[in-house]
């Protein structure tokens, strides 16, 4: 049986007893669910933490349906791309101040997901080289950004 990942998110939201509507967008990435809700706070939670276990759950159950099911992505409204953009602005902001003054710069700990948004924010840049490290007494990693060694 394949998966039919807006159909079990529309039910997900329904049985949680959140109006919504789901929209499908397919990107290179993968595919998209974006959720329209009056309740979008409540979906999103603190720091984007309610609807990351949303997509995890979401993605769990369609593994279920079909072990070859592609991941999603849920969006709330667009929250994770704005979220996505003021990291992408974070990062180059860091690497600016790396390559001004030359120290190395710890952002926050953050999710493996903005962990990697980072990475490949920075990939490409000829002075930058990004590292994830432990952060004691937490599950979450912090990045680490230094200027390459030649």
């Amino acid at each position: 049986m394949s998966a039919q990942p807006k159909a079990t998110l529309e039910q997900v939201l329904e049985l949680l007893g959140f109006p919504a509507t789901v929209e499908e967008a397919q990107y290179d990435n993968g595919l998209v669910l974006d959720v329209k809700s009056e309740e979008a706070g409540r979906l999103i939670g603190r720091q984007g933490q309610t609807l990351a276990d949303l997509q995890y759950l979401v993605n769990r159950l369609l593994f279920q349906q079909d072990q070859s099911a592609p991941k999603v992505t849920v969006d709330v409204g667009g929250y994770r791309a704005q979220a996505r953009e003021a990291l992408v602005k974070k990062a180059r902001d860091a690497a600016e101040k790396v390559r001004r003054w030359g120290d190395i710069v710890e952002l926050e700990p953050m999710s493996a997901f903005d962990r990697r948004v980072v990475h490949q924010t920075l990939k490409d840049d000829p002075d930058i080289e990004t590292q994830s490290v432990e952060v004691e007494g937490s599950d979450k990693k912090a990045m680490l950004l230094r200027l390459k060694r030649s």
